[in-house]
């Protein structure tokens, strides 16, 4: 006998610059709480076993994974991504998304990261170093289950 999932959202994870330790959470919380999580990347990412956890590899291009994200996602869904104009794109059609680092984007946190982001675009673009993300840390390993805990008890109840 198939056990079906058993809620009405899913998680989407925006994988090919997803870290392993933030992978490792979402495998043992689909399984855990039977939720389908789906790695959405243009290369072949390795997932265990599991009818709650299965990939999509898409050609390879620019933001190739991130439309195929919002095609298939749908309002209420959950997406793992720390590409802010992927983020922006979930919350415009009703999902979540969580940063990997913990953050949780609404719409007004959003835009304001977006705006943020084409600014330092603008920098660079007119040859200004600006610093890249620090490594993650254990602290923002643990930020992320802290919210992915929030965020799903919510969903859930709902």
């Amino acid at each position: 006998m198939t056990t079906q999932p058993s809620s009405s959202f899913n998680i989407w994870v925006d994988a090919d610059a997803c870290p392993t330790a933030i992978k490792e959470i979402l495998f043992r919380v689909a399984e855990r709480l039977q939720l389908q999580t789906t790695l959405v990347a243009n290369q072949s990412i390795p997932i265990p076993k599991s009818q709650f956890i299965r990939r999509i590899t898409v050609r390879d291009g620019a933001d190739v994974a991130d439309d195929r994200i919002v095609e298939q996602m749908q309002a209420g869904d959950l997406v793992i991504t720390g590409d802010i104009p992927l983020a922006a794109r979930v919350v415009d059609k009703d999902g979540l998304a969580i940063h990997p680092r913990g953050e949780l984007y609404d719409d007004k946190s959003v835009h304001e990261r977006l705006a943020a982001r084409n600014l330092m675009e603008q920098f660079r673009a007119a040859g200004i170093d600006t610093a890249g993300p620090k490594p993650l840390s254990q602290r923002d390993v643990q930020t992320f289950a802290n919210q992915l805990d929030r965020v799903l008890t919510m969903l859930r109840k709902s």
